[in-house]
C-alpha cells in the first residue's frame, strides 16, 4: 500500500514540475514568431536596397543563345558520335570517353562518375563561380545585355566590375604600354635590337606583344594614376614593390605578357638584358594568376592543339616564340617551375600527345624524366626530341630551341621537332647510363619502375617488362618480381630506420579477383596468416591488390598485432590497408561464405598455384641460361641445366595432375 502511495505522490510531484516548465511556452511561441518576422523584414530590406537580381527573361535569353558545344569544348575535347558529343570527363580521370553533351537541351552528363546538369552549372563547377557570375560570363560571350530587377540603391551590374575583371583590364593595358615602349621609344631600342638579333621577327614581337619596362621606377605608378586608377588599388595589383609601393616591380627589362588560356593577360615574365640582378623574374601569384595552373602561350597555341591533338613543351619564353616562328604554333612552356599535374590536365583537355624539347644540359635532361612521368600520370603520351646527327655522327650542341633558331634558322628548328623518340625508349636509353658495371644492373632497371607505375594497362606493362628484360639480358619474371616487391622493401626499410611502420603511397589500384587475391583474402578472413606465413613470399605475388593485402598482413604480424589465439583479426587488419579499393573489397567480401566455406582447399590450391608459378619462372630462366651455355659451348653447364629442367618439368606435371 505504501508503494502505491509513493508512486502516486511521485506522479503528482512530476505533474507540478511539468506545469511550471509549460508555463513559459505561451510566452516563448510569440517571441519566436516575432523574431522570425523581424529577420524576414530586415532580409527584405537588405535585398531591396543592396541586392539586384538578373531578370528571368535575361537568363533564358542567355541559355537560348549559348552554344553548348563551344562552351564545354573550351574545357573538354568533344567528338561527335551517332548524334552525340562525347569526350573524357574533366571531373574524374578516365581513359574511355563517358562524358556526353546534349547541344539541344544544353545539358551534360558523365556515365562514369554520375556528374551532370546544365551548361551553366558546368561553368560554375569548372571555374568555381556562382550562378549569377556564370550567367554574366556567358552573357558577355554571346552578346546578351542583361536586365536586372530589384536594383534599389544598388549599383547597376553592367557598370560594376569585379576585382578579377579590373586586374585583368589593368594588366592588359600595362602590357600595351610596355609593348609601345619596346617598339616605339628610343629607351626600348636596345631591347628591341636584342630580340631581333636572336632571330625573332617583328611578326612574333607583335603576336606575343613583347614589351620593355622603363628603368624609371616611378614611371608606371604616375602613368596609371593619371589614367584614373586609385593608389589603393595599385598597391594591391602586384605591379609594385611592397616595401616601396610606388616603385615598379619590373624595371629596365624585356617583358613577356602571360595570358590565361582564354587570352586574358594575368601576369608578366621579365628578362634582364643589362646590369646586375636575377636573369628572369615573374609576377607573384595573385587572385588571377596561379603559375602551376598556367602555361605560357596556351591561348595562342590552343587552336593548333585542338586541330592536331598534340602540343610541344619547351623550357623558356624565347623557346616558345622560336617554335611558333618556325611553324610549331602548338608550343607552350611552364612558368619557372616544373611541369605540374594541373598543367598536364589542362593540356589533356585538348591534346593526346606531348612532344618535349628539352634544353641540352643536365638540368634539362633531369626535367625531362619528371615531365614524362607527369604526362603519363595524366593520360598523355610523351615524345622527346632527339637532334638529328650530322655526317660525322654528332648532334648539334645547341642549348635550346631559341639557339637553334638563331644559329641555323627556322628550317633547322622545324627539322629538330620532327626527330623524336617515344618516352619509354628515351628512359630506357637513360637507364643504361647506370649499367656501366654489372653491379649497377639492378639500379638501371629500377630507374624504369616509376614509369611502369604510370601505366594503367596490364598489357602495356607486360610489354614493358619484356623490353626491359631484353635490354639488360635478364629474365622477364625477374624484372616483374623486383617491380612488385618494391613497396614491401620500402615499408620494411621504414620500419628498420624509424622504428615504426610507414606505408608506401598506394594508388587506388583496380581489384580483380584472381587466384592470388583469393588466396590472400581467404587467409585474411580465416585469420590464419601467422601459420601460413612460411609458405608465402612477397616475391611470388604479382597482383597489385594481393600484394597490398600481403603487406598489410605482414605489417600486422611484424608489429605483433596478433591476438592471444595467434590470429590477425579483420578489424585490426583493415586500417593497415593503404589502397581504398582493396579496403573496400575486404569490407564487402571479407565475411562472405565464398572465403569461409571450404577454406582449406581454397588456401591449399592457391599455395600450389603460387609454387607452380615459382617453378615456371625458374624454368624460364633456365631456358635463357641454356641458350647462353649453348653459345659458349659449355657442355657440362648444358647437362646440369637440362637435368634441373627435367626435374622442374616433372614437378609442374604433378601440379597440373
Amino acid at each position: 500500500m505504501s508503494d502505491v502511495w509513493c508512486q502516486r505522490r511521485s506522479v503528482r510531484g512530476g505533474g507540478k514540475e511539468r506545469a511550471k516548465s509549460d508555463a513559459g511556452l505561451p510566452l516563448l511561441i510569440p517571441l519566436c514568431y516575432l523574431l522570425f518576422i523581424l529577420v524576414s523584414y530586415f532580409w527584405k530590406i537588405y535585398y531591396y536596397f543592396y541586392v539586384s537580381f538578373i531578370a528571368q527573361n535575361s537568363i533564358q535569353e542567355v541559355i537560348d543563345k549559348m552554344d553548348a558545344i563551344a562552351v564545354v569544348g573550351d574545357y573538354v575535347r568533344l567528338e561527335k558520335r551517332s548524334g552525340r558529343y562525347v569526350g573524357l570527363c574533366p571531373f574524374h580521370h578516365e581513359k574511355t570517353s563517358s562524358f556526353t553533351v546534349n547541344p539541344d537541351q544544353k545539358l551534360y552528363y558523365c556515365f562514369g562518375c554520375g556528374k551532370g546538369g546544365t551548361v551553366l552549372s558546368f561553368i560554375m563547377e569548372m571555374d568555381k563561380i556562382s550562378f549569377p557570375e556564370a550567367v554574366e560570363t556567358m552573357a558577355k560571350r554571346f552578346g546578351v545585355k542583361l536586365v536586372y530587377e530589384n536594383t534599389g540603391r544598388g549599383k547597376d551590374k553592367d557598370d560594376k566590375q569585379s576585382t578579377t575583371d579590373t586586374l585583368q583590364e589593368l594588366y592588359t593595358r600595362v602590357a600595351g604600354s610596355f609593348h609601345y615602349c619596346l617598339t616605339q621609344t628610343d629607351a626600348g631600342k636596345f631591347a628591341l635590337d636584342y630580340v631581333l638579333n636572336r632571330g625573332i621577327s617583328m611578326e612574333m614581337i607583335e603576336k606575343f606583344r613583347l614589351g620593355y619596362s622603363p628603368s624609371d621606377g616611378r614611371w608606371l605608378f604616375d602613368f596609371l594614376t593619371k589614367k584614373g586608377y586609385s593608389e589603393e588599388f595599385l598597391l594591391t595589383s602586384g605591379l609594385f614593390l611592397k616595401k616601396y609601393p610606388k616603385t615598379s616591380f619590373f624595371r629596365d627589362r624585356l617583358m613577356f605578357p602571360i595570358n590565361n588560356w582564354q587570352g586574358k593577360t594575368i601576369a608578366f615574365g621579365a628578362r634582364l638584358l643589362r646590369g646586375d640582378g636575377p636573369k628572369y623574374i615573374n609576377s607573384a601569384e595573385s587572385p588571377i594568376y596561379k603559375k602551376g595552373q598556367t602555361l605560357f602561350a596556351m591561348d595562342l597555341a590552343l587552336p593548333e592543339i585542338r586541330k592536331t591533338k598534340q602540343a610541344y613543351i619547351v623550357e623558356g619564353y624565347m623557346d616558345v616564340i622560336a617554335l611558333h616562328q618556325s611553324g610549331a604554333t602548338n608550343t607552350v612552356a611552364p612558368l619557372g617551375t616544373a611541369f605540374t599535374d594541373e598543367q598536364a590536365r589542362l593540356l589533356h583537355r585538348f591534346a593526346e600527345r606531348i612532344d618535349i624539347l628539352p634544353d641540352n644540359d643536365s638540368a634539362g635532361r633531369s626535367a625531362v624524366v619528371k615531365e614524362i612521368l607527369t604526362c603519363r600520370r595524366n593520360g598523355l603520351v610523351a615524345y622527346i626530341a632527339a637532334p638529328e646527327k650530322n655526317s660525322e655522327g654528332n648532334a648539334p650542341q645547341m642549348k635550346d630551341p631559341a639557339d637553334i633558331l638563331k644559329e641555323f634558322g627556322e628550317g633547322s628548328l622545324t627539322n629538330h621537332t620532327k626527330h623524336v623518340i617515344i618516352d619509354f625508349d628515351y628512359l630506357l636509353f637513360q637507364s643504361k647510363s647506370f649499367n656501366n658495371a654489372n653491379s649497377e644492373g639492378e639500379k638501371a632497371i629500377a630507374f624504369m619502375f616509376p614509369y611502369l607505375d604510370t601505366l594503367d594497362s596490364e598489357i602495356a606493362r607486360d610489354t614493358a617488362f619484356g623490353r626491359i628484360a631484353d635490354a639488360f639480358h635478364v629474365d622477364r619474371e625477374s624484372v616483374r618480381n623486383d617491380f612488385n616487391r618494391r613497396d614491401w622493401i620500402s615499408a620494411q626499410n621504414a620500419v628498420v630506420q624509424h622504428g615504426m611502420p610507414q606505408k608506401p603511397i598506394s594508388k587506388n589500384i583496380p581489384v580483380r579477383l584472381n587466384y592470388e587475391l583469393s588466396l590472400l583474402t581467404a587467409i585474411a578472413v580465416n585469420e590464419n596468416y601467422p601459420q601460413l606465413r612460411p609458405w608465402i613470399s612477397i616475391k611470388e605475388i604479382e597482383d597489385p591488390a594481393a600484394k597490398e593485402l600481403f603487406i598489410a598482413l605482414e605489417d600486422c604480424f611484424s608489429h605483433n598485432e596478433v591476438g592471444p589465439d595467434n590470429k590477425i583479426k579483420l578489424a585490426v587488419l583493415l586500417p593497415h590497408i593503404s589502397s581504398e579499393n582493396v579496403r573496400k573489397f575486404m569490407n564487402e567480401h571479407g565475411i562472405s561464405n565464398e572465403f569461409l566455406s571450404n577454406s582449406e582447399k581454397l588456401i591449399s590450391d592457391g599455395i600450389k598455384r603460387i609454387r607452380a608459378k615459382r617453378i615456371e619462372r625458374r624454368r624460364a630462366k633456365i631456358v635463357i641460361e641454356l641458350s647462353v651455355a649453348a653459345s659458349e659451348k659449355d657442355a657440362s653447364r648444358i647437362e646440369e641445366l637440362l637435368l634441373e629442367k627435367e626435374h622442374l618439368d616433372t614437378e609442374l606435371q604433378s601440379f597440373k595432375a
